[in-house]
Protein backbone atom coordinates (compact mmCIF):
# COMPACT_ATOMS: atom_id res chain seq x y z
CA UNK A 1 0.00 0.00 0.00
CA UNK A 2 2.97 2.47 0.95
CA UNK A 3 4.69 1.89 -2.42
CA UNK A 4 1.77 2.47 -4.14
CA UNK A 5 0.76 5.50 -2.34
CA UNK A 6 4.26 6.44 -3.40
CA UNK A 7 4.08 6.09 -7.00
CA UNK A 8 0.72 7.98 -7.11
CA UNK A 9 2.53 10.97 -5.25
CA UNK A 10 5.87 10.51 -7.73
CA UNK A 11 3.35 10.66 -10.91
CA UNK A 12 1.20 13.59 -9.62
CA UNK A 13 4.47 15.63 -8.41
CA UNK A 14 6.01 15.18 -12.05
CA UNK A 15 2.26 16.05 -13.36
CA UNK A 16 2.53 19.46 -11.86
CA UNK A 17 5.86 19.91 -11.97
CA UNK A 18 5.37 19.52 -15.81
CA UNK A 19 2.67 21.92 -15.66
CA UNK A 20 4.14 24.68 -13.74
CA UNK A 21 6.68 25.06 -17.13
CA UNK A 22 4.04 25.15 -19.46
CA UNK A 23 1.97 27.89 -20.54
CA UNK A 24 -0.52 28.83 -23.18
CA UNK A 25 -0.31 31.83 -25.31
CA UNK A 26 -2.49 33.38 -28.38
CA UNK A 27 -0.51 35.40 -30.95
CA UNK A 28 -2.75 37.77 -32.04
CA UNK A 29 -0.61 39.05 -35.75
CA UNK A 30 1.92 36.98 -37.45
CA UNK A 31 4.73 37.41 -35.41
CA UNK A 32 8.81 36.03 -35.75
CA UNK A 33 10.56 34.26 -33.14
CA UNK A 34 14.47 33.53 -33.57
CA UNK A 35 13.71 34.00 -37.31
CA UNK A 36 10.67 32.00 -37.47
CA UNK A 37 7.81 33.13 -38.82
CA UNK A 38 4.34 31.94 -36.52
CA UNK A 39 0.91 32.57 -37.77
CA UNK A 40 -1.83 34.59 -35.39
CA UNK A 41 -3.04 31.39 -32.97
CA UNK A 42 -2.66 29.87 -30.27
CA UNK A 43 -0.06 27.78 -29.24
CA UNK A 44 1.48 26.04 -25.95
CA UNK A 45 4.97 26.97 -25.20
CA UNK A 46 6.71 24.31 -22.77
CA UNK A 47 10.26 25.39 -20.97
CA UNK A 48 12.79 22.67 -21.20
CA UNK A 49 16.54 22.62 -20.73
CA UNK A 50 16.74 26.44 -21.89
CA UNK A 51 14.53 25.97 -24.38
CA UNK A 52 11.28 27.41 -25.38
CA UNK A 53 9.44 24.14 -27.11
CA UNK A 54 6.45 26.02 -29.21
CA UNK A 55 3.49 23.63 -29.93
CA UNK A 56 0.55 24.11 -32.54
CA UNK A 57 -1.12 21.28 -33.44
CA UNK A 58 1.17 18.37 -34.69
CA UNK A 59 3.86 21.26 -35.56
CA UNK A 60 6.97 21.88 -32.85
CA UNK A 61 9.60 24.47 -32.74
CA UNK A 62 12.26 24.45 -29.82
CA UNK A 63 13.54 27.58 -29.51
CA UNK A 64 16.50 29.04 -27.29
CA UNK A 65 15.10 31.20 -24.06
CA UNK A 66 15.03 31.79 -20.74
CA UNK A 67 12.94 32.28 -17.97
CA UNK A 68 12.92 35.54 -15.69
CA UNK A 69 10.46 36.69 -12.68
CA UNK A 70 9.30 39.64 -12.23
CA UNK A 71 8.36 41.41 -8.96
CA UNK A 72 4.85 41.65 -9.49
CA UNK A 73 1.83 39.52 -11.51
CA UNK A 74 0.72 40.68 -15.37
CA UNK A 75 -2.88 41.13 -15.00
CA UNK A 76 -3.08 39.60 -19.04
CA UNK A 77 -0.51 37.83 -20.95
CA UNK A 78 1.36 40.75 -22.94
CA UNK A 79 3.76 40.16 -25.65
CA UNK A 80 7.09 42.75 -26.30
CA UNK A 81 7.74 43.26 -30.31
CA UNK A 82 10.75 44.89 -31.79
CA UNK A 83 10.20 45.98 -35.47
CA UNK A 84 6.31 45.34 -35.50
CA UNK A 85 6.72 41.62 -35.79
CA UNK A 86 10.00 40.12 -33.78
CA UNK A 87 8.55 38.88 -30.21
CA UNK A 88 11.14 40.25 -27.48
CA UNK A 89 9.33 38.20 -25.05
CA UNK A 90 5.87 37.23 -23.49
CA UNK A 91 4.95 37.77 -19.67
CA UNK A 92 2.36 35.28 -18.90
CA UNK A 93 -1.21 36.65 -17.73
CA UNK A 94 -1.36 35.82 -13.97
CA UNK A 95 1.92 34.87 -13.21
CA UNK A 96 5.67 36.58 -12.03
CA UNK A 97 6.80 35.02 -15.65
CA UNK A 98 8.28 36.44 -18.25
CA UNK A 99 9.81 34.00 -21.03
CA UNK A 100 12.59 35.82 -23.15
CA UNK A 101 13.63 34.72 -26.88
CA UNK A 102 17.28 35.34 -27.39
CA UNK A 103 17.20 36.47 -30.87
CA UNK A 104 20.32 34.60 -32.68
CA UNK A 105 19.58 35.84 -35.60
CA UNK A 106 19.77 39.31 -35.03
CA UNK A 107 22.93 38.99 -33.05
CA UNK A 108 26.62 39.81 -35.14
CA UNK A 109 28.71 36.82 -36.04
CA UNK A 110 31.33 35.15 -33.68
CA UNK A 111 28.89 35.67 -30.46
Amino acid sequence: MKKTLVVVFLAVGATLFAAANTYKVSLLQESVIDGKTFKAGDYKIVMENGNAVIKQGKETFELPARVETESGKALSTEITYKDNSVVKDIWVGGTRTKIVFEDKAAMPSGQ
